[in-house]
């Protein structure tokens, strides 16, 4: 029997040649600019760029500053997610809005923000620089901001998921005479790491390539506190391209790495639903 239903996409070729062509000119075309231009710099040119004694300090500070960033945010978004999901209370919903506001906001915005608030005169700074706490123009707040804007990667990670488990399922553990303790980490947790870890994943791979923020955050000085985004345009104000796409390369590849165990995470956390 003949199906006449129709669907309000266009037909397949149609719809293939449209996501190609978009495709093409905003992801396919500037990554293969990006690798060609790498590829004008020999094996050794490349090998002096992307591990000179300067560059290895910015991915170090990069990479640390990213994981602990979205370590944190493992706990914070997974608490926010579970009061979302657990709880009902007044301004509920403006909260849930709020979480979402680092991927609307400028993240120069939130830098300038941050910077203002923990120098030695800021609202925060004048409470904590006497007590030794740098939180503007240091590694501190490079994690700082970098965990304002990987946080609703986690939280919209896990919400979905707490959403799908029964309350009921937690009650009939603490009638079967479970501890809370228990029952979060014998049922709660198992089912919700799949997702948590997607979310640390994707937050780690936010903060690899964050510039906006952490370049008002930090004092940017070589071997101390710059981060490899920084380095980058550094080396582009230097007109040095071909060294610029090397080390963008580099955190390309880091990003490409973080996508592909997302989706094997994804993939992980289907099977296991």
């Amino acid at each position: 029997m003949k199906n006449n239903t129709r669907n309000a996409l266009p037909g397949l070729s149609l719809s293939l040649g449209y996501s190609m062509t978009y495709l093409s000119l905003l992801v396919l075309i500037p990554l293969s600019a990006c690798f060609l231009k790498t590829a004008t710099l020999s094996w050794k040119e490349m090998g002096d760029v992307v591990w000179s004694q300067r560059t290895l300090s910015a991915y170090s500070l990069t990479f640390s500053s990213a994981f602990f960033a979205a370590v944190i945010n493992m706990v914070l978004g997974f608490w926010v997610a579970w009061v979302l999901v657990r709880y009902e209370f007044p301004g509920k919903r403006l909260l849930d809005s709020l979480v979402d506001l680092p991927l609307a906001l400028p993240t120069a915005v939130a830098g300038l923000v941050y910077s203002s608030l923990y120098v030695e005169n800021g609202w925060f700074g004048r409470f904590l620089v006497p007590l030794g706490i740098e939180g503007a123009y240091s590694k501190f707040g490079i994690v700082w901001v970098l965990v304002f804007t990987g946080f609703p990667f986690v939280v919209r990670t896990v919400q979905p998921v707490l959403e799908e488990i029964e309350p009921e399922v937690e009650e009939a553990a603490r009638i079967m005479g479970a501890s809370r303790w228990q029952v979060f980490t014998r049922i709660l947790f198992p089912m919700v790491f799949p997702a948590l870890l997607t979310g640390f994943a994707q937050a780690f791979a936010r903060g690899l390539g964050e510039y906006g923020s952490v370049v008002f955050v930090s004092s940017n000085i070589p071997f101390v506190s710059e981060m490899a985004p920084v380095l980058i345009v550094a080396r582009l104000e230097e007109m040095a391209y071909a060294e610029a796409t090397a080390i963008a390369t580099v955190l390309l590849i880091a990003s490409f790495t973080m996508l592909a165990m997302i989706n094997v995470l994804e993939a992980w956390s289907k099977r296991r639903g």
